[in-house]
């Protein structure tokens, strides 16, 4: 009884971990992607007289071009000078050119953000009054063109690489150890070292183009590939190939020598590949979370190490369903998947399920960070489709666990030693298909049967050959046998007649060597023929077991839905997250409300979206600093809501500091003027430089947060 409701039980565990992690999201690697989050001039703002420069401000540090950011006229003339800038933190600037007319000027970016995803886009501003221009910026990034889809499609296997080779190994020594001796698993294993491998030199070639261009004929430009090799992505990729070095010795290693060597010796050659394995596949890992995702946004220092152990829990579930599948359908007869090593993937796939599900849940709310973003953002619509699959495939994987049971709680006799088995085997298959097994018993009986023949024939033809040699020379010394004696000539026929008959004895002799010579030949491959039979034998009777068909069609169906599930997690790692997304579009909105709020028309203004972790804890704050100059200025604060609404919290601070010469920080308390508003006249600012303007914002008793920008001020 108690055997019976254990894995009910854990089942129903999986289930509620799995329902628990798609209400929270999901468990593809955390994204990072940047977004713009504010500019100055506003998107669409219309200012009175002609800037000296336009400012872009990220959510994340990105990396910036020589033609990063470009300024066109109405007529699509280029009025920016100069590289862009990174002034402070976030935000990055480029010069225009002075004197500029009145009209609609296009800006248009290109950067990459620190999780390495190209991000592109493009506004307009006006000055004076809007007018017609015949600029017309495409918003297609360098990642959307077919350089971009074969960067997507070298993501995907590399992660199916990844996931074949690390799983495939992890099968191999944690659940079954005569698999490294089985042909079709190390052609599967080595299958993912070359998928990897071919993926991260073809990734490297492309990621010139990617985060440039776009174009196909930039992919073998050295010079874009030298910039490459001085980012943290294209270390990441050279770091992956030399692991891949690391794990070609341990495949080696594995499949080798590792299967001829005895018990004991062998055991400690397992315990050494277990550690260096699980050394080699955390950095394959790492190569991922230390350049790409995990490595920004909220905690990396925590969120890398559990984006590692997501990773290795992927690659031990799927990786080892793909290898347990090869094994059902392609392991051979003398060497069988046993129940045993499938019991162990088993528990070992139970165990990386609750991994990815508690992992999965971390991930999902550094991206989220609300429930809204499930439904209002692409990340997390792809993630509600993930989820699906996921419970999906938890689904089938618990009727594969029931067949594991079925398959563990066979007779012995069932799974047996080979010479049982055939014996069994035998009477199943003749109950089961009566004319086909006498077929095949006539076809290896007659054979068998001719064989023999043969072989019978061979010594028959000797024997007879032998015994009329022997006749011959009994007959020649006949009267010598008899006691009549001869004389002279008649002795010397007799001597004759003796070496006669031992030349004729020899020849005899010879023929019967070269017929045993044959016989013995003919005897060899009988027995391989009688092996090879019995080989199909056991395996018809294993393929005839009901319990193991089942199980194959249902790791069949898992494999299945995995390569999908895979397929879904390379889109959704390209995606930007929900929490970016929303912050964008906030600051958006902030934007196209300052006509009538008034925001926007100091001389500096800083827009900080803030999460103060609450309730109605998000939004974005926004500073004018009027003239912006030593001495006396004027503030005025706005703080809103998503979707652009005037959000009245209950406590707002500021604060400047002069880092360079140690002055600050200088509080100022600003008054209330209406909901979302504050303002706060006589503020002196003593020096010029680059000063930090620190916001507090509170939304309740206890949430509350401070963002900050630097900005120039004189």
């Amino acid at each position: 009884m108690t055997q019976t409701i254990a894995p009910r039980v854990r089942t129903l565990v999986l289930l509620f971990l799995a329902v628990t992690g798609a209400l929270l999201a999901g468990a593809a690697p955390a994204s990072a992607h940047a977004a713009l989050t504010g500019s100055d001039p506003g998107r669409g703002a219309v200012v009175a007289t002609a800037p000296s420069q336009v400012s872009l401000t990220f959510s994340e540090p990105v990396a910036v071009g020589d033609d990063a950011v470009r300024v066109l006229d109405p007529k699509g003339t280029r009025v920016d000078k100069g590289d862009p800038a990174n002034p402070s933190g976030t935000t990055y600037t480029v010069r225009l050119l002075s004197g500029l007319p009145d009209g609609t000027y296009t800006v248009a970016y290109q950067v990459v953000s620190a999780d390495s995803h190209p991000v592109a886009g493009a506004f307009t501003f006006s000055i004076g009054a809007p007018s017609e221009t015949s600029v017309s910026v495409s918003a297609q990034g360098s990642d959307d063109g077919p350089v971009g889809w074969l960067y997507a499609f070298g993501r995907y296997v590399s992660y199916a690489g990844f996931a074949v080779l690390a799983g495939g190994a992890a099968f191999v020594l944690a659940c079954w150890p005569r698999g490294s001796g089985v042909r079709a698993v190390q052609r599967l294993v080595v299958s993912g070292w070359v998928a990897l491998t071919a993926a991260t030199l073809g990734l490297l070639l492309l990621r010139g183009s990617y985060t440039t261009s776009g174009r196909l004929g930039d992919v073998f430009d050295l010079s874009l590939l030298g910039d490459v090799l001085q980012t943290k992505t294209g270390a990441a990729l050279v770091s992956r190939l030399l692991l891949l070095a690391a794990a070609a010795l341990f495949i080696a290693v594995l499949f080798g020598s590792h299967d001829k060597r005895d018990d004991e010796e062998k055991r400690d050659v397992t315990f050494g590949l277990a550690i260096g394995g699980t050394v080699v596949a955390s950095g394959l890992a790492a190569s991922w979370a230390m350049s790409e995702h995990a490595s920004q946004g909220l905690q990396p220092g925590i969120a890398m190490p559990v984006d590692v152990v997501h990773l290795l829990a992927v690659a031990a579930w799927f990786g080892g369903l793909t290898a347990l599948l090869v094994a059902l359908f392609r392991a051979p007869a003398e060497t069988p998947v046993g129940r045993d090593a499938v019991r162990r993937f088993s528990r070992l796939a139970f165990g990386s399920v609750i991994v990815l599900v508690v992992t999965g849940i971390y991930q999902s709310w550094r991206q989220l960070g609300s429930w809204s973003a499930f439904t209002d953002t692409r990340y997390g619509q792809l993630l509600l489709v993930k989820l699906g699959l996921v419970a999906l495939l938890v689904g089938v994987a618990f009727f594969s666990r029931r067949w594991t049971a079925r398959l563990a709680q066979a007779p012995a006799a069932a799974v047996s030693t080979p010479g049982a088995e055939a014996a069994d085997s035998g009477s199943a298959q003749e109950a089961a298909r009566p004319e086909k097994a006498a077929v095949s018993a006539e076809k290896a009986l007659s054979t068998e049967k001719a064989l023999s023949t043969d072989a019978g024939s061979a010594e028959k033809a000797a024997s007879a050959d032998a015994g009329s040699a022997e006749k011959a020379g009994t007959g020649t010394a006949g009267p010598e046998r008899s006691g009549v004696r001869t004389s002279g000539a008649p002795q010397a026929g007799v001597t004759a007649g003796r070496t006669g008959t031992a030349a004729d004895t020899g020849e005899a002799k010879a023929g019967a060597g070269g017929a045993d010579g044959a016989g013995s030949a003919r005897a060899a491959q009988l027995a391989r023929q009688r092996a090879a039979v019995e080989n199909a034998r056991q395996k018809r009777l294993r393929d005839a077991d009901p319990h193991r068909t089942g199980l194959r069609r249902s790791v069949l169906a898992e494999a299945g839905i995995a390569v999908v599930l895979l397929a879904v997690t390379t889109v959704l790692t390209q995606t930007e997250p929900g929490r970016t997304e929303q912050e964008a579009q906030a600051a958006g909105a902030s934007s196209s409300a300052s006509t009538s709020t008034g925001q926007g028309t100091g001389a500096v203004t800083l827009n900080m979206p803030f999460d103060t972790g609450g309730a109605n804890g998000k939004g974005v704050v926004t500073i004018d600093l009027d003239p912006a100059g030593v001495g006396n200025n004027t503030t005025h604060l706005y703080v809103e809501g998503p979707g652009g609404r005037p959000l009245d919290v209950p406590e707002v601070a500021i604060a400047f500091t002069l880092s360079a010469q140690d002055i600050g920080p200088l509080p100022v308390v600003p008054d209330r003027v209406s909901p979302g508003h504050w303002s706060a006249s006589g503020v002196q600012l003593p020096m010029a430089g680059d000063w930090k303007v620190e916001v507090t914002v509170r939304t309740s008793d206890i949430d509350q947060v401070t963002v900050s920008k630097n900005t120039q001020i004189g």
